[in-house]
């Protein structure tokens, strides 16, 4: 359940929780408009706006994590753990690499800034095989 100042208001807090179930169950890292488009139909008055709003709120609280990689749009995660992320270059697609966080790059930006460092994130960038089949026509 999700509380805030507001959870007397059943309906948004229905939305809300169902908001963070939907990034909760899925992989793809996606955008406010693709969670708004599966959400509408269970909840006719949601507007795209109270995504974002929830979205927001949620990165607040520590509850998902906001990518933002220089596209249009932000894609949200609900993974909060530390870990890495590709990126296809022709599509658009993020998904997770399973990588261990390697906690050695805090230690050597330390010491390299002189900032104190709390986390980091990393993306590798690429061409998906999706997008290289389609390239190569195999």
């Amino acid at each position: 359940m999700i509380t805030d100042k507001n959870s007397h208001n059943t309906r948004n807090s229905k939305q809300r929780t169902a908001l963070l179930d939907l990034l909760r169950s899925t992989k793809s890292h996606p955008t406010a408009s693709w969670l708004y488009g599966r959400l509408k139909t269970e909840f006719p008055d949601l507007s795209l706006g109270t995504v974002y709003r929830n979205l927001s709120m949620f990165a607040e609280c520590g509850l998902v994590r906001v990518l933002r990689s220089g596209s249009a749009f932000d894609r949200f995660d609900a993974d909060t753990r530390a870990h890495y992320h590709v990126l296809c270059e022709v599509c658009g697609k993020v998904e997770d690499v399973d990588l261990a966080a390697d906690a050695a790059l805090e230690v050597r930006a330390e010491e390299a800034s002189g900032y104190r460092i709390s986390t980091h994130r990393l993306d590798f960038i690429g061409i998906c095989p999706a997008c290289r089949e389609k390239n190569t026509g195999s």
